[in-house]
């Protein structure tokens, strides 16, 4: 069971850094009227894929000078350290 949840979350990450990744490409395009919200961006971070979303965001250098993701992400990722932390320790 504990396997089933560490491979959600896993993916749960991967689809974080895939909207930063995609979200960048229509920003680079500027396709506003198709990029993500920065509300959505957020709740899939706290949704336990914090961490993909702060590699993301350092990764493609994607809302790295917007004050709410600087300190919200980390934030998620300590979220999602901890939850898989206290999983893998079960």
């Amino acid at each position: 069971m504990i396997d089933l949840i560490l491979i959600g979350i896993l993916t749960m990450n991967i689809y974080a850094m895939g909207l930063f990744f995609h979200d960048k490409q229509l920003a680079v395009k500027g396709q506003s009227h198709k990029r993500i919200p920065e509300k959505q961006l957020l709740q899939v971070c706290f949704c336990l894929g914090g961490i993909g979303a702060l590699l993301g965001m350092q990764l493609f250098r994607h809302k790295t000078k917007h004050m709410k993701f600087q300190v919200l992400i980390p934030i998620s990722a300590l979220i999602t350290a901890a939850v898989v932390s206290l999983l893998l320790n079960w």
